[in-house]
């Protein structure tokens, strides 16, 4: 029985999805590819605009399906050139995506839920609780709608799932996008290697995630011990960092791939040195580079920044470790738009 997909986003489903529907009408799968180009390459924005298909055909997608778009509330803009875009979606939810200016091109920071679930304490986002997943057609909708924006979208050549909410925990949905995200001739036509997931520790999705997809895999670690991590990422609770760090270990990476690991610094709970001792025996036996992120303060935490002497000794242990690190200065933090300050707070008054 054929299921009925009556005004669904057709952004929600992938090509083949999308290919096998219309062959369930008796329409020839080819046309997928013909609708994807207008959707994801000409941005339509109705059926009517796709003028290579009949009026027939247009009449009958638009019977089943809309193509969505978010409604941009604000778009805030920092010193430094980033942009927060603040999306009211169908529901009146609200969630939040970052573009970031890089030398040449810029990065696009995505959201995967709206709110968090995870309730890492040093990110403003989980003060919010969870409200829902994004749909597939949410998900792609950041990126095609930014892009729709932007005075030179071929600019836009990186996607980060660095936004609200944990991508793993949004598989399906995740998975869905990424297939057209990377799709290389009608869909967004991104480089598997120009998209990178950051996951909290989802352990046992990992090992799914580098089966289904080449793209990169951030892993959200900030601790060197079990005690610490569960302070400041419950997740660690439920899955320990020995067993994250042994699917990081058998994650299939291409050749000169690596895993990237991401530390916030925080003063006086994770910043010594013997915690970056301990962070280069920990990631020993992975092929591993390491951000170092100093904390981003937000209105309500006591939680602090170590000073830029900490910083850069914590730095140097692990250069001297043998390991490629970076501190990574976030942008955006005067419009509250750097990792860990993302929360659709201005859709919430």
């Amino acid at each position: 029985m054929t299921p009925s997909f009556q005004q669904k986003d057709i952004k929600d489903l992938t090509k083949r999805q999308l290919a096998q529907w219309l062959e369930d009408q008796g329409v020839r799968a080819f046309r997928a590819t013909q609708i994807f180009k207008w959707i994801y390459l000409r941005q339509a924005d109705d059926f009517d605009a796709m003028t290579d298909l009949g009026k027939s055909f247009r009449d009958l997608l638009a019977a089943h399906f809309t193509i969505n778009r978010l409604a941009p509330v604000t778009i805030d803009i920092s010193g430094d050139g980033t942009r927060k875009y603040l999306f009211q979606l169908a529901d009146g939810q609200y969630i939040e995506s970052v573009l970031i200016p890089e030398k040449n091109h810029h990065t696009l920071c995505v959201s995967t839920q709206v709110g968090c679930a995870q309730g890492c304490k040093f990110c403003l986002t989980a003060k919010g609780g969870f409200k829902r997943n994004l749909s597939t057609g949410e998900i792609l909708a950041q990126i095609r709608d930014v892009k729709k924006d932007l005075l030179q979208p071929q600019n836009l050549k990186n996607i980060v799932f660095m936004g609200m909410g944990e991508p793993l925990a949004n598989y399906n949905n995740l998975l869905n996008a990424i297939e057209t995200i990377t799709d290389s001739d009608n869909g967004l036509k991104f480089s598997t290697r120009r998209v990178t997931v950051s996951t909290a520790g989802l352990t046992p999705k990992i090992l799914e995630l580098g089966v289904a997809t080449h793209i990169n895999l951030a892993i959200s670690l900030n601790a060197t011990d079990n005690k610490t991590r569960s302070l400041l990422m419950p997740i660690n609770r439920t899955y320990p960092m020995e067993d994250l760090i042994e699917a990081c270990k058998h994650y299939p990476l291409l050749p000169r791939r690596k895993i990237t690991f991401e530390y916030v610094l925080i003063k006086g709970i994770n910043d010594s040195a013997e915690d970056a001792g301990r962070l280069v025996k920990l990631l020993a036996h992975v092929r591993a580079k390491i951000n170092v992120i100093p904390f981003n303060p937000y209105p309500g935490t006591d939680m602090k920044r170590p000073s830029d002497k900490v910083i850069s000794h914590f730095l140097g242990i692990l250069l001297d470790g043998g390991f490629t690190a970076i501190i990574r200065h976030s942008k955006g933090q005067d419009i509250s738009a750097a990792c860990g300050q993302l929360s659709a707070h201005a859709g919430q008054v």
